[in-house]
């Protein structure tokens, strides 16, 4: 038998199933206001170092967040270079339902390319910042208080003549005097903002101090009740989740955030994190949110796969570990009963066991089937590309789970190759030198050369240097199993510097050695993208 005491009602609960509901419910009927989920995976998590997300994958990404009912997505920062224009318009275009967002400084240039870019969209929304902070305005803007009023509230009152939906962000607001901020808020919600954020820029926040300044905004500031009040947290201190909340209990109904926590240094507020601490702890949050999170481990994976950032085992929600119990005393429990050491449902996030085993008799409906059930709708190509690739691996494995197509599904998800392996062989043993002969595909056709290392995998990298004239410098290398059994596929992380540009690359395969090569390889394409599109604006004048 088992006790659940909410603030209104003793009740015995009998069944797990009966527990979840309650838990997941609030046990208790609750007045209850709703929270805005804004998504900024597709900007702040783009500015992550080594990170490119190309039109294409931003409308993937875009269309899967809005299938799960992401409110804003903010798609990114048209005036940083010509690529992100077009895929913001892009998915400007593609959103249904949910505010699509562009961000913009607090100038007519940066302003009329955000309209330009989100103008088509269902919901347009233009965003538009400054700091607010002693040191960013003495040291980074050059500007004083006054002068960045002035900006702030004409900047504000030009982009409300071209969309009715402005949200207008003090950069830095947790390290800024909190009378001009609630100045510079009154001003921007006469100018006529209809949300404004209140940024946690560095991480500096603690929750406490954060809920207070939140609180001292609403109540020192005039008009508010006429806007949505958002909150904005960076993860540099590890509070980015424990900040937003705070805020959120202080009166904030706007939480941004990214998929897998990605951005800037440390990262962003976790989108995972909130939804789930919301629906987990309902009777503890005077709001509620309208997001399917059976579609959290999805959505994960697919920016996992995009950007090519891995996530750490013990990532919470959706690590590899997140539900994995190991000690006797917890697996024990845990098969007497779930909720001796799980506070939520594997399904609730949407780890659901693969109850359609497919293999190397399947066919195409079955794998095409297979993956709409995990959320993904490919074109004609990329299926014709991945049924070919599924049939290959099948004849190395019995069975293709899950994992192994999202795998394969990352396999079309990729940066345009520069350089592509066509052929490896490697010569490693007890007695001989460890020796690479590798043949690359690249613009000029196929190049073919060998280098010895002091292991095999050393030697594959030498090789692929010696090939691509590389002088990138591995900052990372991690391998990890991505499926069960001796057959399991084997994913290589590497993390390539060259010249002030960072690119993560990843590579899979169940031959390791191959794995590495694909991972060093697509760090290279990465590298060569980056080089290729360079942001026009410097990340310091970006919104963090």
């Amino acid at each position: 038998m088992v006790y659940f005491i909410s603030k209104s009602k003793r009740g015995k609960v009998k069944t797990v199933s009966e527990y979840y509901t309650i838990t997941q419910t609030g046990g208790q009927d609750m007045a209850k206001e709703n929270v805005v989920i804004f998504d900024t995976t597709l900007r702040d998590g783009e500015q992550s170092p080594g990170v490119a997300i190309n039109t294409q994958d931003k409308v993937r990404i875009a269309r899967r967040l809005e299938g799960m009912g992401i409110n804003v997505i903010e798609a990114g920062f048209p005036a940083a270079s010509p690529g992100d224009f077009e895929a913001v318009k892009a998915v400007a275009e593609a959103c249904e339902r949910a505010t699509v967002a562009a961000l913009a400084r607090t100038s007519r240039e940066d302003i009329n390319r955000a309209w330009e870019a989100i103008k088509n969209a269902k919901r347009p929304r233009i965003h538009t910042f400054i700091a607010s902070s002693s040191i960013h305005m003495e040291h980074k803007l050059h500007m004083s208080p006054e002068a960045v009023l002035e900006a702030a509230e004409e900047a504000v009152r030009y982009a409300k003549s071209l969309c009715n939906d402005v949200e207008f962000s003090a950069e830095d607001a947790s390290r800024s005097d909190r009378d001009f901020l609630c100045k510079l808020f009154v001003a921007v919600i006469e100018a006529g903002a209809t949300t404004v954020n209140i940024p946690d820029t560095v991480g500096y926040a603690i929750p406490d101090e954060f809920a207070e300044l939140v609180r001292y905004v609403i109540a020192n500031t005039k008009g508010i009740n006429k806007v949505v009040v958002s909150v904005h947290c960076h993860n540099d201190l590890g509070m980015a989740t424990a900040n937003t909340l705070a805020g959120v209990m202080a009166g904030a109904r706007q939480v941004e955030v990214t998929v897998n926590g990605i951005g800037e240094r440390a990262g962003n507020t976790a989108l995972e994190e909130i939804a789930m601490a919301i629906r987990t702890r309902s009777t503890s949050f005077p709001v509620e949110m309208a997001i399917a999170t059976e579609q959290i481990v999805s959505i994960s994976r697919l920016v996992q796969m995009i950007t090519g950032m891995p996530i750490q085992p013990n990532k919470a929600i959706v690590g590899a570990n997140a539900f994995a119990h190991e000690a006797g005393i917890h697996q024990d429990g845990v098969l007497k009963n779930p909720m001796t050491y799980e506070i939520m449902r594997p399904e609730s996030v949407g780890l659901t066991s693969n109850i359609m085993p497919l293999g190397k008799h399947s066919g195409r409906k079955a794998v095409i089937a297979k993956l709409r059930e995990m959320g993904y709708v490919l074109s004609n190509q990329e299926l014709n590309d991945l049924f070919a690739e599924f049939k290959k691996l099948a004849d190395k494995k019995k069975v293709i789970t899950g994992e192994d197509l999202e795998v394969l599904v990352s396999a079309i998800v990729k940066t345009p190759e520069t350089f592509r392996l066509d052929y490896l062989l490697v010569a490693a043993g007890t007695d001989i030198i460890p020796t690479a002969t590798i043949r690359i595909i690249n613009n000029d056709g196929k190049i073919v050369k060998a280098e010895f290392g002091n292991g095999p995998i050393d030697a594959v990298f030498n090789t692929i240097a010696k090939i691509t004239s590389s002088k990138a410098e591995l900052a990372r290398f991690s391998i990890s199993g991505l499926t069960g059994g001796t057959d399991a596929q084997g994913e290589v992380i590497v993390c390539l510097k060259e010249n002030g540009w960072t690119a993560i690359g990843r590579g899979v395969d169940p031959d390791i050695i191959v794995a590495s090569a694909k991972a060093y390889l697509n760090g290279l394409n990465r590298l060569e993208y980056l080089r290729a599109n360079p942001p026009v604006v410097s990340p310091n004048d970006v919104l963090s």
